[in-house]
C-alpha cells in the first residue's frame, strides 16, 4: 500500500471491502482487520522468534503488531493505525475493546539441566469498568480450564500493562474503550539461551487455546457493551465466540491449500494400489483349480515418492495465520505422507503395516456387527430377475443422472463419466470423473442404488468441496474415507436398494481384513468365503483380492464401519448435513461448523437427490424411532 505524502493524512481504511483491510508498517508492523469488529488486539513485541503475544494477535480478526526495535516512530505509527481504526468505527461501536498481550519475562534461573519448569502463570488486566470486568472474569474463567502438558495455569492480577505509552492519548481522543491486558507465560520456551527452541505442541496449543479464551471474553463484552446487539455488537445479545474469528481466506492460505492438492494430485492412490490384471487373474485362478494364489500386476508408478514428499514438507503451514486451517492442512499433509509411503512399499510386507497407520484395522465390536450379519442373513440370496447391465449401460444411466444435478446447478459442468479397461469390475470416483471398469456387469435393480453411491455421494461431495474456496474440501479432509463410504451404503439403503448380497459383502470385507491381519493367506481366506459362508468362487475371489492387494490394504473395513456410523447418527436425529459441504470425516463436524458461524463456507451448490425421495424419508423416520437397520433390511422379504 501507498504511503501518504508528509502532512497529508492517510485515507480511512476501507473495512467493507471483499478483502480484509491489511497494512504492512514500517520495520515489520502490521494491520489486520478482516471485517468491522468492536475490538482490536494489539501486540508490542521484542524480537525473540515464536513470540505467543505477536502470534496469537496475528492469527486474530483484528489487530496490530508492531516490534519494540522500531522505536518511537514504529510505535507512532502502529497508534496511529489504531487511532483511524477507531475512527472509522466509532460510529458502529461507541463501545470499543482493546486488547493488550505481551510476552512475560522468563525464569532466568531456570537452565536446560533445571528440574523446574517455567512458570505457567497469566497476568491479566483491566480497566475500571463493568463492561471489561466482565470480560476479564470470562477471561479469567477460560484460562483457568486450560491444561496444557498435564499442568494447569495460575493467574495473577495486575493493572492494565498497555503496549505503548501513545495509548494513553489515544484514550484521551475516543469516548467508550474499554481495555484488557494479558502477559503470557513462555511455557513453551525450552529452557537456556537459545529462543529458537520451542515445544512446538505447547507452542501450537497455547496460540489457539488463548486465542479462544480471549474471544470468550470478547463475546461477554459484546453481550454487555451491547445488549440488544447482534454477534458483531449489533442488535441481539452473546454471539457464538467462534463468530468473532476470522472470515476469509488469506493469499497465504490459498497458497498452501493449492500446494497440498497438487501433491495430492499428481497421482491416483487407489489407482496406484490397484491390479490391472484382477479378471486375467481370476480366469487363471480356476485354470489352476484355486491351488495357487494369483499373480497380480500393477501400473508403474508416475511419480517418484521421495520427489514428491520434499514438495509436501516445502509447503509454509505456519503462514496460514489460522489455527483451525493450519490444523486442517496438517492432518492432510500426514494423510498423502501415508499414502506416498503406502506407494513405496507396495507389493512388501511393510505395506499392511503402514496401510493401518491410514485406515485402521478391524476392532471387537466391528468384527462382531459382521459376523452377525453374516450369521442371520444365511447363503447367497439372488437379486430378483430381471437383465443386467454392462459398462455401456451403466455409462448411460450415469450420465443421465449427472444430467440431472447439471440442471440444478452448473458446478456439475465437469463431472463425466470414463470406461476403463485397466480396473476390476466395478466402479470407482476420482476427483471429477466416475471410472466403470468394462468388466462391469451389474442387475438392472442395483444400478440405480450404486449410482446414488458413486454419484449421489462420492461425486457430488466432490463438486460441492470444489466451490469451497480451497481445494481440500474437494479432494478430501484426511480420514474422510470411513464416513464417506458409509454415506454411500447409506444411499443404498434408504432408497431401498441394500440387497442381501452387498450387505453381506460388506460384512465379508470386515472378515478378510481381520483374517488377512492376522495373518491368513490368500487362498485360506478364498476358502472362509467360499465354503464357509457360501460365497461364489468369484465373489469370493473378488473381495480377497481387493483386500490383498499390493500387500494388504485394510480400506475396505471402512464401509460397514463408516455405515455404521452414519445409522448411528441418523438414529440419534443427528443431521446429515454438513457432510454436503464437502468430503469430511465425522470428527470434522465441529470445525464445520465453526467455520460456517465464521462464514467461511458456503451452503452446498446441491444436495443429494436421493434424500427428497419418500421412501428415504420414511426410512430415516423408523431409524430415528428405534427400528435397527437390518430389521428394516428384512421388511421387503417378509
Amino acid at each position: 500500500m501507498s504511503r501518504p505524502a508528509p502532512g497529508q493524512k492517510p485515507p480511512a481504511p476501507d473495512l467493507g471491502g471483499e478483502h480484509a483491510y491489511r497494512r504492512t508498517l514500517p520495520d515489520g508492523g502490521r494491520v489486520h482487520v478482516d471485517r468491522p469488529l468492536p475490538f482490536l488486539l494489539l501486540a508490542h513485541h521484542g524480537d525473540e522468534p515464536f513470540g505467543l503475544a505477536r502470534r496469537i494477535a496475528s492469527i486474530s480478526a483484528a489487530s496490530i503488531i508492531w516490534p519494540q526495535a522500531g522505536g518511537e516512530a514504529t510505535d507512532a505509527g502502529a497508534c496511529d493505525e489504531a487511532s483511524r481504526l477507531l475512527d472509522a468505527l466509532q460510529d458502529d461501536y461507541p463501545r470499543f475493546l482493546l486488547v493488550h498481550l505481551h510476552d512475560l519475562p522468563r525464569d532466568a534461573s531456570i537452565d536446560a539441566k533445571s528440574p523446574r519448569l517455567e512458570p505457567f502463570c497469566f497476568r491479566l488486566g483491566c480497566s475500571d469498568d463493568d463492561h471489561a470486568k466482565a470480560a476479564a472474569r470470562m477471561l479469567r474463567e477460560a484460562l483457568c480450564t486450560l491444561e496444557m502438558d498435564l499442568r494447569e495455569p495460575a493467574l495473577e492480577h495486575t493493572p492494565v500493562q498497555r503496549c505503548s505509552p501513545r495509548i494513553e492519548q489515544l484514550l484521551s481522543q475516543h469516548e467508550g474503550i474499554s481495555e484488557l491486558s494479558l502477559g503470557i507465560p513462555q511455557i513453551h520456551r525450552v529452557p537456556g539461551e537459545d529462543s529458537r527452541r520451542i515445544y512446538p505442541q505447547i507452542y501450537h496449543g497455547m496460540e489457539s487455546a488463548v486465542l479462544d479464551a480471549l474471544m470468550q471474553a470478547i463475546a461477554v463484552f459484546i453481550e454487555r457493551a451491547t445488549p440488544d446487539g447482534d454477534g458483531d455488537g449489533r442488535p441481539g445479545g452473546r454471539p457464538h465466540h467462534r463468530t468473532l474469528g476470522r472470515s476469509r481466506w488469506i493469499d497465504a492460505a490459498a497458497k498452501a491449500d493449492q500446494a497440498l492438492v497438487d501433491v495430492a494430485g499428481s497421482f491416483d492412490f487407489l489407482l496406484g494400489v490397484s491390479p490391472i490384471n484382477t479378471v486375467d487373474a481370476y480366469r487363471q485362478f480356476e485354470a489352476r483349480k484355486r491351488r495357487e494364489p494369483p499373480e497380480f500386476r500393477y501400473r508403474p508408478l508416475p511419480l517418484s515418492p521421495d520427489v514428491a514428499k520434499r514438495r509436501l514438507y516445502q509447503i509454509d503451514l505456519r503462514a496460514v495465520e489460522d489455527p483451525v486451517l493450519e490444523q486442517l492442512f496438517r492432518e492432510k499433509q500426514l494423510e498423502i505422507d501415508q499414502q506416498l509411503m503406502l506407494l513405496q512399499r507396495r507389493n512388501t510386507p511393510a505395506f499392511k503395516h503402514v496401510s493401518m497407520l491410514q485406515y485402521g484395522g478391524v476392532d471387537g465390536d466391528l468384527l462382531a456387527q459382521a459376523e452377525a450379519i453374516l450369521a442371520q442373513i444365511k447363503g447367497p440370496c439372488p437379486v430378483s430377475g430381471g437383465r443386467r447391465l454392462g459398462a455401456e449401460g451403466l455409462r448411460d444411466a450415469a450420465d443421465a443422472m449427472i444430467a440431472r444435478y447439471r440442471r440444478q446447478t452448473e458446478a456439475f459442468a465437469a463431472a463425466r463419466v470414463q470406461l476403463r479397461e485397466d480396473t476390476g469390475p466395478g466402479l470407482m470416483v476420482s476427483g471429477p470423473k466416475l471410472l466403470i471398469s468394462t468388466a462391469s456387469g451389474v442387475p438392472e435393480g442395483r444400478v440405480d442404488p450404486l449410482l446414488q453411491h458413486e454419484i449421489g455421494v462420492h461425486l457430488l461431495t466432490h463438486v460441492n468441496g470444489s466451490h469451497q474456496g480451497l481445494g481440500i474440501f474437494g479432494s478430501g479432509l484426511a480420514n474422510y474415507e470411513g464416513i464417506q463410504e458409509g454415506l454411500g451404503v447409506f444411499a443404498e439403503f434408504v432408497v431401498g436398494g441394500l440387497t442381501i448380497p452387498r450387505l453381506r459383502l460388506l460384512a465379508a470385507r470386515v472378515l478378510i481384513v481381520h483374517a488377512m491381519l492376522d495373518d491368513a493367506d490368500f487362498m485360506q481366506c478364498h476358502t472362509l468365503l467360499h465354503q464357509s459362508h457360501g460365497f461364489s468362487s468369484q465373489a469370493a475371489f473378488n473381495i480377497v483380492a481387493r483386500i490383498f492387494r499390493s500387500g494388504g490394504l485394510t480400506k475396505d473395513a471402512i464401509y460397514l464401519q463408516g455405515f455404521q456410523q452414519v445409522i448411528a447418527r441418523v438414529a440419534a436425529g443427528k443431521s446429515l448435513d454438513p457432510f454436503w459441504l464437502g468430503k469430511i470425516a465425522e470428527r470434522h463436524v465441529p470445525v464445520i461448523e465453526e467455520l460456517r458461524a465464521r462464514g467461511m463456507l458456503r451452503p452446498p451448490m446441491v444436495t443429494p437427490e436421493f434424500l427428497d425421495r419418500p421412501i428415504a424419508q420414511a426410512n430415516c423416520k423408523a431409524l430415528r424411532e428405534g427400528t435397527s437397520f437390518l430389521d428394516l433390511q428384512r421388511k421387503p422379504l417378509q
